[in-house]
């Protein structure tokens, strides 16, 4: 008898240990617990178990896994709190032993399993599956056994161990599910919110032009088409990219973006297209490239024109074939993009001068999309101040307005940096603001100036938005007053005033903006009488 317990006991373990082993193999309960079923039928001769866990719903209580069941006799096992053997242990979390289950009027029999068992041959025992005194369930056993008398507490001591481990399996596997689906949840938000932002009813302007931008996005979006956006710096090239994404049946794919001037040509092309392990000095770990994490999606290029001939001629290859190598590697990789590239540059004049390939513009101008200046958006300016000052104003808790004055100037700037010039410059305003209200003083000289100002400084040809002919009348007639050396020096004193602007007044950036030493830009501010005003220390 000894002999016999050591033994049990020795199963009993080795059952826990498997059982454990498998609880923390996977976070699917029913996979888990199926095997758990397999494990107690091998080691300790279980004839058949269920493990009744709580609906959905949060009332009724079904077999969520089961050993020795038909799926027919499965899907017959619902209980009620109260109801039945099962409905007990739900109701009062007390394990329950049935020594007969013939001889028992709360046996319910609800899966019809065991009808064919004789009286007296069969034990039916529960426990609940607990967790910080919360009942999720009900695990269960049948033991057939030959003496009556047997009792069935070592049985119990067991079962109430194994249904703590599997309460805290399904514990971990529903918060961590929990946690999934509010994963899932924000992120449809987000994309809703995002989705949202790049609509097109949020896009500020409502100039003839800019409805002709809109018009045009509204109707290509929804292809596949490659899409080539013209414009100057400034003008929210990539805002139109990105309406043309999130109004794509592409929405809910990837949104690449890559900014061509900003890496060199020997990063550029491993960015784009991945490298393998090995591929280069450094190159530790197999890296993807955009077009890889892009698939799908839409991969934004933004100045385009800034790419190297050897790189333009495997863009092609993937334009043409949607396909390429990384590099270093062998293996043809095939991708769904939808690529949409932008450009501040005459790409005519570069295919003119050999440094861009004829073919892949053409590839690349499928559907063309011109943004215009700020400067030929009639109304637009207005807009935009009311648009960027309420934003700032909330998000820097501020109530600043402007006066009529400073607001005129405003509207007779040209904003050569277009929106972007435009919100930097609302943003500083905002925030270096003293008082409620901007004055005319308080704006950047560059603004406030009278001086003629550069519109345009970039290559044009006949494909790309011009500047408008019409501007402040006074400007036209200053400029047309002047002869051309002194027309020169007017724009260049002005660049160098708006540079120096930008740059709050610091000499060695605004020199660096310039393209000049900062013993040059001192000659120039001497020459034109430019003095820069000094901070007095505290």
């Amino acid at each position: 008898m000894t002999i016999d317990k050591e033994s049990r006991k020795v199963s009993e373990l080795s059952a826990l240990y498997e059982v454990a082993r498998t609880l923390g193999s996977s976070l699917d309960v029913k996979e888990t617990s199926q095997k758990a079923f397999l494990i107690l039928h091998n080691l300790l001769g279980l004839n058949r178990g269920t493990l009744v866990l709580r609906d959905s719903d949060g009332v009724a209580y079904s077999i969520w896994a089961a050993y020795g069941l038909t799926e027919s006799e499965i899907s017959r096992g619902r209980y009620q709190i109260g109801e039945g053997v099962t409905g007990k242990v739900l109701a009062t979390g007390q394990p329950v032993v049935v020594p007969d289950i013939g001889q028992e009027p709360l046996f319910l029999n609800r899966t019809k399993a065991r009808s064919e068992v004789a009286k007296g041959q069969m034990a039916f025992l529960s426990v609940p599956v607990k967790v910080q005194g919360e009942i999720l369930g009900a695990l269960s056993v049948d033991r057939i056994f030959a003496d009556e008398g047997m009792g069935h507490q070592g049985d119990i001591r067991f079962l109430t161990v194994l249904a703590s481990l599997i309460g805290q399996a399904v514990k971990l596997s529903r918060s961590v599910e929990q946690g999934r689906q509010a994963l899932v949840l924000e992120k449809e938000q987000l994309r809703s919110e995002v989705k949202g932002r790049y609509s097109l009813n949020n896009v500020v302007g409502g100039s003839r032009k800019m409805h002709e931008v809109y018009a045009t996005v509204e109707r290509v979006a929804p292809t596949r088409s490659t899409v080539l956006i013209r414009g100057e710096s400034g003008t929210g090239k990539e805002l139109i990219a990105r309406a043309l994404h999130y109004n794509s049946p592409r929405a809910d794919k990837p949104f690449i973006r890559v900014s061509c001037a900003a890496l060199p040509a020997t990063l550029l092309e491993s960015e784009l297209f991945g490298h393998e392990r090995g591929a280069f000095t450094g190159a530790n770990d197999l890296r993807r490239g955009r077009f890889e994490l892009a698939d799908t999606g839409t991969l934004f290029l933004d100045e385009i024109g800034e790419i190297d001939l050897a790189t333009q001629v495997k863009l092609l290859r993937v334009l043409q074939e949607k396909k390429f190598e990384r590099l270093g590697g062998s293996r043809t990789l095939a991708v769904d993009v939808r690529l949409v590239a932008a450009t501040n540059r005459d790409l005519e004049k570069a295919v003119a001068e050999g440094v861009f390939r004829e073919d892949l513009y053409y590839r690349l101008n499928v559907i063309p999309i011109f943004l215009p200046p700020l400067r030929e958006r009639e109304g637009d300016v207005l807009q935009l101040v009311e648009h960027f000052l309420q934003r700032f104003n909330m998000e820097h808790s501020k109530h600043t307005v402007f006066s009529r004055e400073a607001l005129r100037r405003m509207l007779r700037y040209p904003w050569p940096g277009n929106v972007r010039e435009l919100e930097n410059a609302l943003e500083r305003l905002v925030v270096l603001a003293q008082a409620s209200t901007v004055e005319e003083d308080d704006l950047p000289l560059a603004i406030r100036s009278d001086l003629p100002v550069s519109s345009h400084t970039g290559p044009l040809s006949e494909h790309s938005p011009r500047p408008s002919s019409s501007g402040p009348r006074e400007l036209s007639e200053s400029t047309a007053a002047r002869s051309l050396p002194e027309t020169v020096r007017g724009l260049e004193k002005d660049r160098i005033l708006r540079t120096l602007s930008d740059c709050s007044g610091i000499q060695t950036r605004a020199a660096q903006a310039l393209g000049l030493t900062v013993r040059q830009l001192g000659y120039k501010l001497k020459k034109y009488g430019i003095k820069l005003r000094v901070p007095q220390a505290d």
